[in-house]
């Protein structure tokens, strides 16, 4: 194998964290770790052209800096070409989406999809036997970010095993994705959610089921119980894109669960603080555990640009 060309993932599309394999995963994170290093060569890098000009379709519902900023970067330093498709086209109405995704397939070699829905990067999954489809985010899971997370970690700790992470707030696609990759690594995880706002139980099922080293997932009710003990705290906004008219409720209910000083005295010292942004200061969180010392999140945002470069090498072959 050469330094340029990392094993191929034995997957189509990568809509979910679960679609690729515990030994394909850690190989991913190490495919990053390389490409991290290797930035900083430009045009000398091993994989500079390894996309030998194909075209990855970006397709976004939503706003986005890190994430378009990121796939797009990505995309050209190694080699490749992005292509921006105007929003309306994952709308299903001008044409079905399995129409736009057979013409797509016709064209690049890639799409990548952020989307409100889950189901319509199935759709565009299932439409085509080639085009390789890739979840940017939909309201069901964030892969990518997870991918970015879990790097983040192997870079401060060495190793995800034996630790504990602590994820804060709403039981939404960002702590999915959190519950699918940690325990892979041997990282059990505490989800603390206000009752009603927990994870699907199948996600949790799930997610156990590929566990290693005896990694377990907990969930609570006490953002203060669930970080005892923990190495890292992680919350998200308490309002998604989309949630807007929940948002006056959604601050009272989630209130208790705001990380701030007290909550991270409550963790292990010297725990990280994680936020996948962008962040709400005074909300979630609080500012002086945002600026902190122990603040992690632009190294997050960092490590979207290798992590995602490595799945696109591996994913594309």
């Amino acid at each position: 194998m050469s330094a340029s060309a990392p094993p191929a993932l034995p997957v189509k599309d990568f809509l979910s964290i679960l679609d690729i394999s515990t030994g394909h995963l850690r190989r991913l994170l190490e495919v990053a770790v390389r490409l991290k290093a290797e930035r900083r060569l430009g045009e000398r890098a091993p994989t500079a052209h390894a996309l030998g000009g194909a075209h990855v379709a970006l397709l976004f519902e939503k706003p986005s800096l890190r994430t378009r900023s990121t796939f797009e970067i990505g995309v050209r330093e190694l080699g490749g070409h992005t292509l921006d498709l105007p929003r309306e086209f994952a709308e299903g109405t001008r044409e079905p989406l399995e129409d736009v995704a057979r013409n797509l397939e016709r064209w690049v070699r890639a799409l990548v999809i952020r989307t409100y829905a889950h189901e319509k990067a199935r759709t565009f999954a299932g439409a085509t036997k080639a085009l390789h489809v890739i979840n940017a985010l939909s309201d069901a899971e964030h892969p990518c970010q997870a991918l970015a997370d879990m790097l983040t970690l192997v870079e401060r700790w060495g190793t995800c095993h034996g630790r504990t992470l602590a994820y804060v707030g709403d039981g939404n696609n960002v702590a999915t994705s959190l519950v699918h990759a940690a325990p892979q690594l041997g990282m059990s995880v505490h989800v603390a959610t206000p009752a009603g706002y927990e994870l699907p139980p199948a996600v949790v099922h799930d997610a156990m089921r590929l566990a290693q080293g005896g990694a377990q997932i907990r969930t609570f009710t006490d953002a203060h119980e669930a970080v005892s003990g923990a190495d890292a705290i992680y919350t998200d906004v308490w309002t998604s894109m989309g949630q807007e008219q929940e948002a006056k409720a959604r601050r009272r209910i989630f209130h208790p669960f705001q990380v701030n000083e007290a909550l991270m005295r409550a963790a292990r010292p010297g725990a990280l603080f994680m936020h996948c942004l962008p962040a709400h200061r005074g909300e979630e969180v609080t500012a002086d555990v945002f600026e902190s010392a122990s603040s992690v999140v632009f190294d997050q945002a960092e490590n979207r640009l290798h992590t995602q470069k490595a799945l696109l090498l591996m994913i594309l072959g």
